[in-house]
């Protein structure tokens, strides 16, 4: 009789992100080279211990993490307040919800151990063709670790703007799953504007339908560690995604993006358009873009580009922009990336006209984060947005 054992299981070289060569030699193992080969699981003891050196983690603040990576995190139901509309409904719905995992598996190990802890999902159902809004707003989750899971699931030829909206204090990972159905067109805004001390862990997982349109929107203002990574899969023909970010980093803030499109059918398009201000010693920023154009996605038309404009010393905003063609039937594919001061003929022309050089500077800083504002599609948020912006610029001489 063989004797029954314990042991823990060994993580995997796949898990760590490296991968067997060709030749079947595991001595020189490559590292993973093409973005939908990562490894990806729901559980969280099939991740490693974070140690800042994986693919994923390597420009995040790690020890300060730990209780979202590697700790217990509470999944109970939490209090969330909406604004009603007609054809949206928000409630809370059990782990075996067939929707649970439809949009994507998580790729590291803060994702897994929110998806391991979650009791209950959020759910955001929208359905009907004519336009639509609905605000979802949580604060004050505390200072004790929490896991949760989001799902947005827009039926199909249905239209509407969700607008997820975080204030207070927390300690955060989670999962947004957002499902967008054959033909509906549908814009999801996410806005950090957390306490100080605040701690944001969130991966959204979009999956993007034949004919369908998704506009997804990230702006962090607030938090000391926040980190939003978004990615899409363009599922079906004719997909779409115009995928755009703004945020705002002041002394000792961490903010991060990890944005991935998945062009996986025929005749898909999108546009990443992220941009970012830095102000303070130690204030940080990361984005980082990744596109996959796959073997199927003949006719694909892709664009991503990161914008980062820094008002004094002592920050600093990292920016990788990175791009994979499995086919060369493609109408197009680009990216860009660019991080700099003021320009200074545009300083001057404000200034000859009469603009005092202090108002001049905030002025040319508005207009370039403003962009990404204007295309939320809410007026009352939008002036929420810009008076927010006033206030960070206001806290510092922009230099």
């Amino acid at each position: 009789m063989s004797a029954v054992t314990n042991a823990p299981t060994v993580p995997t070289f796949e898990q760590h992100g490296l991968k067997q060569h060709s030749d079947g030699d595991w001595a020189n193992k490559a590292p993973v080279q093409t973005r939908s080969e990562r490894f990806t699981s729901t559980n969280v003891e099939d991740f490693p211990a974070v140690t800042g050196r994986e693919v994923g983690w390597r420009y995040s603040p790690v020890s300060g993490l730990t209780a979202l990576t590697s700790g217990e995190l509470d999944g109970s139901s939490y209090d969330v307040t909406s604004t009603d509309a007609d054809g949206v409904t928000v409630g809370w719905t059990s782990r075996d919800d067939t929707r649970v995992g439809t949009a994507g598996t998580p790729e590291d190990r803060a994702s897994a151990n929110a998806w391991t802890a979650f009791e209950k999902a959020l759910v955001v159902d929208v359905s009907g063709e004519d336009a639509k809004a609905v605000h979802v707003r949580r604060s004050g989750l505390g200072g004790g670790a929490r896991g949760a899971h989001t799902i947005i699931d827009a039926a199909p030829f249905s239209r509407a703007l969700v607008v997820l909206e975080n204030c207070g204090d927390a300690l955060l990972a989670e999962n947004v799953e957002i499902l967008v159905g054959e033909g509906a067109q549908l814009t999801v805004v996410s806005v950090q504007e957390w306490d100080d001390t605040a701690i944001h862990l969130a991966n959204h997982f979009s999956r993007v339908g034949r004919d369908a349109k998704l506009k997804h929107i990230v702006v962090s203002l607030g938090g000391s560690i926040v980190r939003v990574n978004p990615s899409t899969h363009l599922a079906e023909q004719g997909a779409d995604i115009e995928a755009f970010g703004m945020y705002f980093a002041d002394a000792g803030q961490h903010l991060e993006q990890q944005v991935y499109v998945n062009h996986d059918a025929p005749n898909t398009r999108s546009r990443v358009t992220y941009k970012g201000a830095l102000q303070g010693d130690g204030a940080r920023t990361v984005w980082i873009g990744d596109v996959l154009i796959g073997n199927k996605a003949v006719g694909t038309d892709s664009y991503e580009q990161n914008r980062n404009l820094v008002l004094t010393d002592g920050t600093r905003a990292d920016s990788v922009p990175n791009l994979e063609i499995e086919t060369g039937d493609i109408a197009g594919a680009g990216h860009a990336s660019a991080t700099g001061r003021f320009d200074d003929e545009q300083l001057f022309y404000l200034m000859a006209r009469g603009i005092r050089e202090d108002e001049a500077r905030r002025l040319v800083v508005r207009g370039f984060l403003s962009e990404i504002v204007q295309q939320i599609g809410d007026a009352d948020l939008e002036q929420r947005l810009q008076a927010a912006l006033e206030a960070e610029l206001a806290g510092t001489s922009v230099s």
